[in-house]
């Protein structure tokens, strides 16, 4: 009986090995088949040759190039400049209530003391308007008040206006530097600080030339901010604008001078180059800007210079602004300026204060976060949107 028992439990056993290797050959088989897959795909990525795209990278390579056939992106309309006023006015009148109705009040009192005189000042300079402008102002507006002896307010608010005009100073020149020359291009350096949006208002000027039918190369020169080149990149591709970038740590002057030379190759209108966010209290990072300046207008000649060196300054920042530009103006003779976030914080009289310290005009102000949010600074009309406000 015990040998038939043993034969029984060898069979049973025999029959659990079989079936265990039956169900376990179709695993192994899968993971084979899969280590083989992967094996392949490696391979193939391998020996890829350059400009193919291997199996596995189809998905990849498909978000950076354009099947064959495919539509071009449809570029952004910009707005013209000139459409823009009205609606840039009506932004900034909102954020310089205070000012307006403030010197409006205190005008139309019933005895313009020398208390109420004093409030005008103080309003005024808390407006950012600078001391000695402020007592111009006020200086002139009081003697006309009390020569013509008129308390109207119609009157008076129109000398009010007459005197905050004379102090922005219309006669400025306020014209970009970028209409066309033969067998050059036009060549923009753009300065300032981190943080006051230096990098997107390249991004806003390149859509106000496109706007004017101008054709635009884009330079990434600020080589030591990772992001920098991509945002300028982003801001030029949305209209068709190209830019000339290098690795980050690249010598910005070597990316300034490709830039321009590429302009003058391809026989392009104006050439922006975007520099590094210059920390204005560093004496050797200041000077390497002006390096910049003096490497991008070699390929222009000798007798060619760059055309226009705009300071972007953020509004809200007030006399933080104006040291800024002093450092920046002695670094690369500021020709122009351009006042960022003009519609938030910012009180207006930074306009003034500004062109009164560098001798040189507001030429773009920028009211909002939009991309056509920047427009021609008009002396006149920001006056009455201050007055009429």
């Amino acid at each position: 009986m015990e040998p038939v028992i043993y034969v029984g439990i060898g069979v049973l056993v025999l029959l659990v090995i079989v079936v265990g290797a039956f169900l376990l050959a179709p695993s192994k088989r899968r993971r084979r088949g899969s280590a083989d897959t992967v094996t392949a795909s490696r391979g193939t990525t391998t020996g890829t040759a350059p400009g193919e795209v291997a199996a596995g990278d189809a998905d990849t390579a498909a978000v950076d190039e354009q099947p064959a056939g495919a539509s071009a992106p449809v570029l952004e309309t910009p707005t013209e400049p000139t459409s823009r006023l009205a609606r840039l006015r009506d932004r900034l009148a909102k954020s310089n209530t205070t000012l307006g109705r403030g010197l409006l009040t205190l005008l139309s009192r019933e005895t313009l003391d020398e208390q109420t005189w004093e409030e005008v000042e103080d309003l005024l300079i808390m407006a950012d308007i600078g001391v000695d402008p402020t007592t111009e102002i006020v200086d002139s507006l009081r003697e006309r008040v009390r020569v013509l002896g008129t308390r109207d307010p119609q009157a008076l608010t129109e000398l009010l206006r007459e005197e905050l005009v004379r102090a922005v100073d219309p006669t400025m020149d306020r014209q970009l530097a970028v209409d066309p020359l033969e067998g050059s291009p036009r060549v923009v350096l753009v300065v300032g600080v981190n943080g006051s949006g230096k990098t997107t208002t390249v991004g806003k000027i390149a859509r106000v030339l496109v706007a004017e039918q101008r054709s635009v190369l884009l330079g990434a020169a600020d080589t030591f901010r990772a992001a920098a080149a991509e945002q300028l990149s982003t801001w030029g591709s949305r209209v068709g604008v190209e830019t000339v970038r290098r690795e980050e740590g690249a010598d910005p002057a070597s990316v300034a001078f490709a830039t321009v030379e590429r302009g003058i190759d391809e026989d392009l209108d104006v050439v922006m180059i975007d520099t590094a966010g210059r920390l204005q209290n560093k004496k050797g990072l200041m000077d390497e800007l002006g390096k910049v300046k003096r490497v991008a207008a070699r390929p222009l000649g000798a007798d060619r210079g760059i055309d226009e060196v705009l300071l972007v300054l953020d509004a809200t920042t007030g006399q933080n602004g104006l040291q800024q530009a002093k450092v920046f103006s002695e670094a690369v003779d500021i020709t122009g300026i351009v006042l960022t976030k003009l519609d938030g914080t910012a009180k207006g009289g930074i306009v003034v204060a500004v062109q009164r310290e560098l001798g040189v005009p507001v030429k773009l102000i920028g009211l909002g976060e939009g991309a056509d949010d920047l427009a021609p600074f008009d002396a006149r009309g920001f006056v009455d949107a201050i007055v009429d406000g």
